[in-house]
């Protein structure tokens, strides 16, 4: 077939660590002795699979270091945590944070992995007694967890989507508090933000809706929303970079067109902003 090829021509994602961050992130070193817009987000801000993910087409558009501190499956808590990720995305010029699912972070019904927030760690007692029929202690994974819950306990589920979205809201606000400068919120997505809470898992990001992200608003610089096309999406695996093994998580993540289309969506945010900082007083 001919996929057979591309499959085999993996990426070298040439990982990076920025002095005391226990987080690896996708390379090339970046120079950030001067000015720079920084890129906080979850896997598809990572690029998994693309050759040029969409930070270095905005890098190449404007001429200014795009860092690219995505890491894959992140959730909030992966930044929250790390002082040295915070500090680079306070000393940019702009930070664009990509709106990722609510599920992959601690909250009052369970834990996760403090850096590898889609591992489920634990579930809370409260948990626990809402869930009785459930054996925590068999999942691993924040998905398979929740899907399963879902199916098992469909009339509580509604239990955990409340307390996730709270968390979120509140973990959120924290985020854009401890970054004192430029924000930009990216929606980066196959469809656009729900107009009403989502009941159960379903599309990425999960249960963030669009009166979660408009409470977020007067605490932003602007809220750039990529609801890749149809075409983009057709285009399956074509262009992506993976070992045979990879196949079905590939199938899943964002190829170069949707990363195009996300790029120039955020250039016409962004280039405005840096020019209104270059004009003279």
């Amino acid at each position: 077939m001919s996929f057979h090829e591309p499959r085999l021509r993996t990426l070298d994602y040439d990982p990076v660590r920025y002095g005391t961050s226990r987080i690896s992130f996708r390379g090339p070193k970046k120079d950030l002795s001067g000015r720079y817009i920084a890129f906080l987000g979850g896997s598809e801000t990572y690029g998994k699979f693309i050759p040029t993910p969409f930070p270095e087409h905005v890098e190449a558009e404007l001429g200014l270091t795009c860092l690219n501190l995505g890491y894959m499956n992140a959730g909030i808590d992966a930044f929250i945590h790390e002082v040295e990720v915070l500090s680079m995305a306070a000393n940019a010029e702009i930070t664009v944070i990509q709106v990722m699912g609510a599920q992959n972070m601690s909250n009052r019904l369970y834990r996760v992995h403090p850096r590898r927030n889609d591992r489920f760690l634990a579930a809370s007692t409260m948990m626990q007694a809402v869930f009785r029929e459930v054996d925590f202690t068999e999942y691993h994974f924040t998905r398979h967890m929740l899907h399963d819950v879902a199916a098992q306990a469909n009339d509580r589920f509604a239990f955990i989507t409340g307390e996730l979205r709270t968390a979120w809201s509140k973990r959120m606000m924290l985020l854009l508090g401890m970054l004192p400068g430029k924000k930009i919120l990216l929606w980066f997505a196959d469809h656009p933000p729900p107009e009403v809470p989502v009941p159960l898992p379903g599309k990425d990001p999960w249960f963030v809706d669009r009166g979660m992200i408009d409470r977020l608003r007067p605490h932003v610089d602007g809220i750039v929303e990529v609801n890749v096309s149809k075409g983009a999406m057709r285009q399956g695996i074509a262009g992506k970079h993976f070992a045979p093994l990879e196949l079905s998580a590939a199938r899943h993540m964002f190829g170069p067109q949707a990363h195009d289309e996300a790029a120039a969506e955020l250039v016409k945010t962004l280039k405005p902003m840096l020019s209104k900082r270059n004009r003279p007083h």
